[in-house]
């Protein structure tokens, strides 16, 4: 009951207080539950920042490393890490500057692929067809410029959609269509000179 003075609508008023503060703890909570602790970052998303790495034009024996300094800056940013963009975006950004970073500092050297098969017999032979084809894969990705070579990378290899490619590179939609298109073309034609005699 509220009385002329008012008394009655603070008592209400009071009364609803925790219910708000309540709900807005509740929001709170949800925030921080979506975002995501540096073990879940590093276990979900570690091959895909290897991967990404990779086709950027990081040598095998630069690799370690390069995913180490990716998620050292994870590390010391996760907590200023907003949630606006998907994580593997935010990842793909950092992974792009630390790639740079390393061409820059020592050169694209390549090595052969690395394998962690079992020698012997059969296992060898696959695992040398493996290698092998791996080291192919990443020689013609090697001759793109690197637009081209980013949009192939992530849709066929990374298997994302055309319209998350361009979302995650910031780039038009037709013109990520465009550079997979050329990309597309320049894969087959390299793969068809690498076949012929």
């Amino acid at each position: 009951m509220s009385s002329r003075d008012g008394s009655g609508l603070v008592a209400a008023s009071t009364l609803q207080m925790p219910v708000l503060a309540h709900a807005i703890d509740r929001s709170e909570d949800a925030v921080a539950a979506a975002i995501p602790t540096f073990d879940e970052v590093y276990t979900a998303h570690v091959a895909f920042v290897w991967r990404t790495l990779r086709t950027f034009g990081v040598s095998d024996a630069q690799l370690e490393d390069a995913v180490q300094d990716v998620f050292v800056v994870v590390h010391r940013r996760l907590p200023e890490w907003e949630g606006r963009a998907q994580v593997t975006t935010w990842l793909f950004a950092i992974a792009r500057r630390v790639a740079s970073s390393y061409r820059r500092k020592v050169g694209n050297t390549r090595t052969e692929p690395m394998t962690d098969e079992p020698v012997g017999g059969a296992d060898t032979f696959a695992a040398m067809q493996r290698a092998q084809a791996s080291a192919t894969v990443l020689a013609i990705l090697d001759t793109m410029d690197e637009d081209k070579r980013m949009v192939f990378a992530l849709v066929e290899l990374e298997q994302l959609s055309v319209p998350e490619v361009a979302k995650v590179l910031s780039i038009n939609l037709n013109t990520a269509y465009s550079r997979l298109r050329l990309a597309r073309v320049a894969f087959e034609t390299a793969v068809k000179a690498k076949v012929s005699p």
